[in-house]
């Protein structure tokens, strides 16, 4: 299935246009959603893109912008399109750039294939199971070294965490850490900071769901890092009958 992989980083790059298109104009039609989360133009516009874009894969799709489906109906599911056109739409609002396209390829519950497209920077990190991690920028092509697990014993590791607002949970993981430095970012921008090795351990004591993640939990894993179940060694899983994610932890 990897060979869908060039479909996915094209639909990603036209999506980055089309939000550019309305992150330039700053016409953003921001409105509320149901749980008070902002929706943009740029969202819907990169949603109807993306979903044009991978309608040739035959595969289904399931999207944050798109119809809601029922786990009755997707259980079976062998192959499928997770994807989150916008994620970080508050970025999008604050126009401070750190908000990305997430497309993923999801097998049995695990992520095979993720695209994480930067429209501002024109970056596309992406990555296909068995063929390692890239980085697309300026026109080249350069492939993410394999990194090592972070050892949360050593010191100095770079933890991504809001300087501003960090839960009691985070607070107490950074607390229990020997002289961390803070490293912050938007969106799945968090997860690239690892995968870049800008990064050591990223610890998320807040809620996300499956389509906020997917995408770049199949970049970090393929260099080498694990998006565990807080306190497990089980990897998170996607396709769930509730799309939200336990609290996890990146290393």
């Amino acid at each position: 299935m990897t060979t869908n992989l060039p479909q996915a980083i094209l639909a990603a790059e036209n999506a980055s246009k089309a939000i550019l298109e309305v992150y330039h104009s700053g016409d953003f039609q921001a409105e509320a959603k149901g749980d008070q989360s902002p929706l943009t133009l740029a969202d819907k516009r990169a949603h109807q893109v993306i979903v044009a874009g991978l309608e040739s894969s035959k595969l289904p799709i399931l999207s944050e912008e798109g119809k809601s489906i029922p786990y009755e109906e997707r259980k079976d599911w062998t192959y499928f399109w997770m994807v989150d056109p916008l994620d970080g739409t508050k970025e999008f609002l604050k126009r401070n750039g750190e908000f990305t396209v997430n497309i993923a390829l999801i097998h049995q519950g695990r992520p095979v294939v993720g695209v994480v497209a930067v429209p501002v920077t024109g970056d596309v990190y992406y990555a296909a199971e068995g063929e390692g991690a890239f980085l697309k920028r300026g026109g080249q092509i350069i492939p993410l070294p394999k990194r090592k697990p972070a050892d949360l014993s050593a010191a100095g590791l770079r933890v991504v965490a809001s300087r501003s607002h960090m839960s009691d949970e985070t607070q107490a993981f950074v607390n229990g850490l020997k002289d961390p430095q803070l490293v912050s970012k938007g969106s799945s921008l968090k997860f690239m900071l690892l995968a870049e090795g800008l990064a050591d351990v990223y610890p998320r004591y807040a809620p996300t769901m499956e389509w906020d993640t997917a995408a770049a939990h199949a970049v970090v894993s393929e260099v080498g890092l694990k998006t565990l179940e807080f306190n497990t060694p089980v990897e998170l899983r996607y396709n769930k009958a509730n799309l939200l994610n336990p609290y996890f932890l990146v290393r």
